[in-house]
């Protein structure tokens, strides 16, 4: 019976979701030929071209996303039996910085499980916005920090996802044909000022209508019909739905980074870090 490498197919999600072969090699610690050997394998077992030429940079194709969907999926079950067995016994205390939307929608899930497995593990978390978590004079007092970092920043972080933005709001509250309504975080936040970016680009009368920097009272104000908002896809939470009109411009992407600070528990740190990324992969493809 044919059987697939882990091996090889973590490094192929690790292509896709780092943006390109010497990314991946990056972080994986391989060359890029190595990183080439191991794509072709791949290719080779399935029969099947995995990656096409968009421009200078080498793109998914069709059979490549369907691919990506199973290996995440088989990388995940691999990772968690591991987790399961881990004869290592955690303790220490970890202080956790992260977004306000990810501490809404992805942690609880993370801590639940997390705090099953290493019930001697002390959990600290501070949810803020990613500018003021990697700022200078804060980021020292983390161990673990997850932020959002624009596609062109060059970041010292772990890339975990390069996630689409996407518009969301309440479907049963439309917006008006001529004045697009808005709720945003304030001042600093990575959502806003790509909103704003792109909605200056074009002639959409827009305005901002309400501003928290709660992800709970953002969702509040939406569901009072005061307008929409921009969220990396995987941190919609279920009370809001992906809104898509003309009149809307594209948003882009954002890449959400790891950073693992230099922490007295590396090994705590580097656990809960596998736990994120685990979640994330599968909130991505929801």
């Amino acid at each position: 019976m044919k059987q697939l490498s882990l091996d090889n197919l973590r490094t192929f999600v690790t292509i896709i979701d780092a943006g390109g072969f010497a990314k991946a090699g990056e972080q994986l610690g391989r060359s890029q030929p190595a990183i080439s050997l191991q794509v072709k394998k791949l290719e080779e077992q399935l029969g099947k071209r995995l990656f096409e030429k968009v421009g200078q940079r080498q793109v998914a194709n069709h059979d490549g996303q369907t691919l990506y969907q199973y290996a995440r999926d088989m990388l995940a079950i691999n990772d968690d039996i591991f987790r399961q067995f881990e004869q290592t016994h955690l303790t220490g205390r970890l202080r956790l910085g992260i977004p306000s939307e990810f501490a809404n929608t992805l942690l609880p899930g993370v801590i639940g499980e997390f705090s099953k497995l290493y019930p001697d593990v002390t959990l600290e978390v501070t949810s803020s916005l990613s500018r003021h978590l990697l700022s200078e004079s804060y980021r020292s007092q983390f161990d673990l920090i997850l932020a959002l970092v624009h596609p062109e920043e060059e970041t010292r972080g772990e890339v975990v996802l390069e996630d689409e933005l996407v518009w969301v709001g309440d479907r049963t509250r439309p917006q008006t044909q001529h004045m697009l309504s808005l709720v945003l975080a304030p001042e600093g936040c990575v959502y806003r000022s790509r909103v704003i970016e792109r909605l200056k680009q074009q002639t959409t009368a827009w305005r901002i209508a309400y501003t928290n920097a709660d992800l709970y009272g953002l969702i509040a104000a939406i569901r009072q019909g005061l307008g929409i908002t921009a969220l990396a896809r995987s941190s919609r939470p279920s009370e809001l739905t992906i809104i898509k009109h003309r009149h809307l411009p594209h948003l882009g992407t954002i890449k959400i980074c790891l950073f693992n600070q230099d922490t007295q528990h590396p090994q705590v740190s580097k656990t809960l870090s596998e736990f994120i990324k685990a979640r994330l992969g599968q909130a991505a493809t929801m």
